[in-house]
């Protein structure tokens, strides 16, 4: 066995990521006077007006900024892979560098849709861009996994999560309001946990140098 290399060390930023994710909604939930877990966004808790935006919004922050660290140093390490799963985690971290670069300069302005500048980037650029690049990834790695590498269970885990993020953008169309932050949270936790996973991929990935 290989020892740990740096970038496998930095993979664990992976796992740190999702920590501080939970951490933003736990701790930016007790800010918030009033917030419905089960009705309202996650997103609600880092609005501009939102008595939890200071703390929320900077551990969602460090969050996102780890989660590209994880990501791209991954990433990185792929250049013996099969070029489709190699693609899939291409996609996968473009996803997290747009998620963190777009919704730290587009924040919600208020709960829910208010419809400024800042709303319409929000919702119909940044998080379209989020949701197509997470189902390209995805499936990507899911295919890929199966075309000659020896992941296939990280492959496993992302036809998983990409079923379980469908499940949750669907309900949140269907349910009724006060079941709208439940059915978000399908959709959010699913790439979040799955990142975590990715890093823990990445801890123990060994570059094959034969």
């Amino acid at each position: 066995m290989q020892p740990k290399s740096a970038e496998n060390w930095l993979s664990l930023s992976g796992i740190i990521a999702g920590l501080f994710y939970f951490l933003h909604i736990i701790i930016g939930t007790r800010q918030y006077p009033g917030y419905d877990r089960m009705s309202q966004a996650v997103s609600d808790l880092t609005a501009t007006d939102a008595p939890s935006f200071l703390v929320a919004s900077r551990l969602s922050t460090i969050y996102g900024a780890l989660a590209c660290l994880c990501c791209t140093v991954i990433f990185l390490q792929l250049r013996s892979e099969h070029p489709l799963f190699r693609r899939g985690m291409l996609f996968f971290m473009l996803m997290h560098w747009i998620s963190f670069i777009g919704y730290t300069l587009f924040p919600l302005s208020g709960q829910g849709f208010q419809g400024t500048v800042q709303d319409i980037f929000h919702f119909y650029i940044v998080t379209i861009s989020v949701v197509l690049l997470s189902i390209i990834s995805l499936t990507m790695l899911y295919v890929g996994s199966r075309k000659g590498t020896e992941h296939r269970w990280l492959g496993k885990a992302a036809i998983i999560a990409l079923v379980i993020m469908f499940v949750g953008s669907i309900g949140t169309g269907i349910v009724p309001a006060a079941y709208f932050g439940l059915m978000e949270r399908l959709s959010t936790f699913s790439v979040v946990v799955f990142t975590g996973i990715v890093g823990y991929f990445g801890f123990n990935y060994q570059t094959n140098t034969t």
